[in-house]
């Protein structure tokens, strides 16, 4: 259910609603709008009268959602999230770009392409502290070790850091050294992880499972929403097809389709949505082109000695060029 405020609604009318909400034993999930509050409702577990609410001082009117998923839809707010991670915004027009190393190896590693990605104007820089790797026998990450390393390229670049948890206890490491938790393609419907990122105080960079449909993505974010935990920023990185000349089948066509029926911002990760160093730049820009909020990249020192994903990681040359172009793109199309 949806309870939709008056425009200039009291927050003691918020509020009052919020109470009644919980009185009942349901959730509320005030969501304050550029006019209006809205205040999604979940717990339930059938229809709830409307009646309990619509009477209610500040009301507007109660409506009951019929999509499966509640909180990520644009019926619960008509205006853009704008997700705010460490005072760098992602979302509301403009164009975030994150990058660096698939997986942490060392200091003078992280240092090094951390610099590029400052040089670039990039406020966010990426890289792995912990890998679900395919293979038992390849390299797993640094852990504890690795988020120290990050934590020290924030304190050094003034970067923000996002890093993949990959259970409950790598969320708590996660919180204690970076500023955004991602939650990888293989863990998208770990629902016991996204309940405990949903809890968490940082955002969440939630990737498409790599043969997720739009909406099972946009339910995974409802399990970290209905935890109280609305900063989620969504990235598509590629769907597992038969095609046998990329890695993975980049699904362009998931942003538009996913900015017509959510609030949240969508990136689109080029690097994993491609496996190919050649495709990276080409499918950046067209990331850009189809409008979404950002891109993700991998880069490298020397992408031929990487520990991980070397394949589709770019030299600093190539990104820095693949970042003049998709800022090209952008002023044309914002």
């Amino acid at each position: 259910m949806l309870i939709v405020m008056n425009v200039g609604a009291t927050q003691r009318e918020i509020d009052g609603v919020v109470c009644a909400i919980e009185s009942l034993g349901f959730r509320a999930h005030p969501m304050p709008g550029a006019s209006r509050t809205a205040i999604g409702v979940t717990g339930n577990q059938g229809a709830v009268d409307i009646g309990h609410f619509e009477n209610l001082p500040g009301v507007a009117e109660a409506v009951r959602v019929t999509k499966p998923y509640k909180l990520t839809s644009r019926d619960l707010r008509p205006e853009p999230t704008i997700v705010d991670v460490g005072g760098a915004k992602i979302g509301g027009g403009s164009l975030t770009i994150i990058a660096g190393p698939c997986a942490i190896e060392s200091r003078e590693q992280a240092f090094s392409v951390a610099e590029a990605v400052q040089r670039s104007g990039a406020q966010f820089f990426r890289g792995g502290a912990f890998k679900p790797r395919t293979s038992p026998y390849a390299f797993a990450g640094l852990g504890e070790e690795g988020l120290k390393i990050l934590a020290e390229v924030r304190e050094k670049f003034g970067l923000r850091v996002v890093t993949e948890a990959l259970d409950e206890s790598t969320v708590d490491l996660v919180e204690k050294y970076a500023d955004m938790i991602q939650i990888g393609s293989r863990n998208m419907q770990n629902f016991t992880l996204l309940r405990r990122a949903g809890r968490s105080r940082l955002p969440v960079l939630l990737k498409r499972g790599m043969a997720a449909t739009l909406e099972e993505w946009l339910l995974a974010a409802e399990y970290v929403m209905s935890e109280g935990n609305y900063q989620i920023v969504l990235c598509e990185r590629g769907v597992r097809t038969f095609a046998q000349h990329s890695r993975n089948t980049l699904d362009l066509a998931a942003v538009p389709a996913v900015r017509r029926i959510s609030h949240l911002p969508v990136i689109v990760d080029a690097a994993h949505g491609t496996g190919r160093n050649y495709m990276v730049t080409p499918l950046a820009r067209a990331g850009v082109a189809v409008a979404a909020d950002g891109i993700m990249v991998e880069v490298h020192p020397r992408p031929d000695e990487a520990l991980s994903d070397g394949a589709q990681t770019l030299t600093f040359d190539e990104y820095e060029q693949m970042v003049k172009q998709v800022r090209a793109i952008h002023e044309v199309i914002a």
